[in-house]
């Protein structure tokens, strides 16, 4: 067997091409999460204080002016962007709770689903099974 046919193979079978196709989807649902936070969640936390965390730095170096937005303060020296992180664990905490939803409702179904109790079988299925006992008792 060629190896472009191994390679055939190995793409074409099931689970991969499904894992190919759920982080399609879970990177589209980064970005619906993505969008969550800068604008739904970020806004009502800013009610309370600082709405946007991603500015948030402190300053690793004299050169950097007091004040300076983020960006501005990278060309300038480095800095701890504290903020940034902040942002993504929120990202990450909402992401993780919303898979984990997800997943919930799919073992709620897959339940519910399990416990239907089985099909009849078919009306010549039981005939049939009827005449091999007959036939079986004499």
């Amino acid at each position: 067997m060629g190896m472009i046919q191994e390679f055939k193979d190995f793409a074409m079978r099931g689970n991969v091409v499904d894992m190919a196709v759920g982080i399609m989807i879970g990177g589209a649902f980064g970005g619906i999460v993505n969008s969550l936070i800068s604008d739904m969640v970020m806004p009502i936390i800013g009610i309370f204080g600082k709405a946007d965390f991603s500015s948030m730095y402190f300053p690793l170096s004299a050169n950097i002016a007091e004040g300076a937005s983020i960006e501005v303060a990278r060309t300038q020296g480095p800095v701890l962007a504290y903020g940034s992180f902040i942002t993504v664990v929120i990202n990450f905490i909402i992401l993780a709770f919303a898979i984990f939803m997800m997943v919930k409702v799919m073992n709620r179904l897959k339940k519910a689903e399990a416990a239907a109790p089985p099909a009849a079988p078919p009306e010549d299925v039981v005939l049939l099974r009827e005449i091999r006992d007959a036939l079986k008792a004499r």
